[in-house]
């Protein structure tokens, strides 16, 4: 009887051990509020595989020793996009040099993305006397799956150079040339050897894959071997990375779910979207957008809602830097997606930093650079009452 007693005992602490720990422990966030986390229907073999692409991107930290360097920016993936967010002043990238289409004239001078740190060693990089410089913020990385397998045939169809609808909006593709280590999409359009590029601030990456190789190798310092040349030297040299990890981090990006917007029945979300349509805000930042075909059926023929076009506008002098990528003017931007956006704080250390340099602080202060093509809508915003105002802004900070 007494054996009984000790094992009910200890059955009865047990539980109430469980029990505590469950009260004392914080659950998992709820999907929406997190960035972060596997598209759904993913096969169990996809998923492991998101996993592996998952540990490269934000646990895999480079030393001298795994080849970092000898100059580079970052250390890993995951400390410039905390969370799989949007980066902040501390993690802001220097591009320099190019200020036209014809090319960057300073690649034997460092260019185009300023490494500023440096292993044992070795000295940082620092900028030629007189060049254009520009300064990135890194963007979330979440739903680029998404983006990147938006058809040419429907950029295009968005296109409107002439602006022969009268809105006052003109968007126009990056046309460039692309890397010989990329297999063009089935259905992708060529103009001249230049094929029509998405991804990045002003729109000149063509994939993720572009984008996940280019990283390695301009912000780690990373060879591998679709890019073997040594950022510092100049030299080609062994790859210092394996194809799987660099094919596994692909695959990690492309199979990141979409931003899940928040409390979308809520009357002033309703409102604020309603408001944010009407006055054309939407002609830019499309609320809808659809991929075409995928090996990954969960990204194939989906319908999205990324708050973009894919394509170039003049945004106004307040906006023009200097410097250009692929065949955007200096002044013209790629529309950046706004999904996410309500989100954004969490990997900026609870507050905004906006637009392509992080200079705004608010919402509101982001759309008061808004000129050129954007100038109307800009116009639109400032005439629209407090009340509406409040309900545009609750409405971009649910997404």
């Amino acid at each position: 009887m007494h054996k009984l007693q000790w094992i009910f005992s200890l059955a009865l602490l047990l539980l109430m051990m469980i029990i505590s720990c469950k009260k004392i422990l914080p659950g998992s966030p709820p999907d929406n509020e997190i960035l972060d986390g596997p598209v759904e229907g993913l096969t169990h073999e996809q998923s492991l595989r998101h996993l592996k692409g998952d540990i490269a991107f934000n646990d895999q930290v480079f030393t001298v020793e795994t080849g970092l360097g000898p100059v580079f920016v970052a250390t890993s993936c995951g400390s410039c996009h905390s969370g799989d967010g949007k980066g902040h002043p501390f993690t802001t990238l220097t591009r320099f040099g190019q200020t036209d289409s014809s090319g960057n004239k300073f690649l034997m001078q460092g260019g185009p993305l300023l490494q500023n740190r440096a292993i044992p060693g070795y000295h940082p990089e620092t900028l030629p006397q007189g060049v254009t410089v520009s300064k990135l913020t890194p963007p979330i990385v979440t739903g680029g799956g998404f983006l990147e397998l938006v058809s040419d045939a429907d950029i295009l169809a968005m296109s409107d150079p002439l602006d022969l609808d009268a809105d006052g909006i003109s968007g126009v593709p990056n046309w460039t040339f692309i890397p010989s280590y990329i297999t063009p999409a089935a259905g992708s359009v060529q103009q001249g050897g230049k094929y029509i590029c998405r991804l990045g601030k002003k729109g000149a990456t063509y994939n993720l894959f572009q984008q996940t190789v280019t990283a390695y190798n301009q912000d780690i310092g990373i060879t591998s071997a679709f890019n073997p040349l040594d950022a510092y030297s100049l030299k080609f040299i062994d790859p210092e990375i394996p194809t799987s990890t660099v094919e596994n981090v692909v695959f990690y990006l492309q199979t990141l779910k979409a931003p899940i917007p928040r409390n979308q029945d809520h009357p002033d979300v309703i409102d604020g979207k309603n408001i944010f349509i009407q006055i054309g805000c939407g002609s830019c930042h499309k609320t809808s957008l659809k991929t075409g075909y995928s090996p990954i059926a969960a990204l194939s023929n989906q319908e999205f809602h990324p708050y973009t076009d894919l394509l170039l506008h003049d945004m106004g002098a307040a906006l023009d830097d200097g410097y250009t990528e692929g065949n955007a003017q200096t002044y013209e931007w790629r529309t950046p997606p706004l999904w996410g956006l309500g989100l954004a704080p969490n990997s900026q250390g609870g507050q905004y930093f906006l637009l392509h340099d992080g200079r705004a602080k608010s919402i509101e202060e982001a759309i008061s650079y808004h000129a050129g093509e954007a100038s109307g809508r800009r116009d639109k915003y400032y005439q629209l009452s407090a009340t509406d105002k409040q309900k545009l802004l609750t409405f971009l900070k649910s997404l």
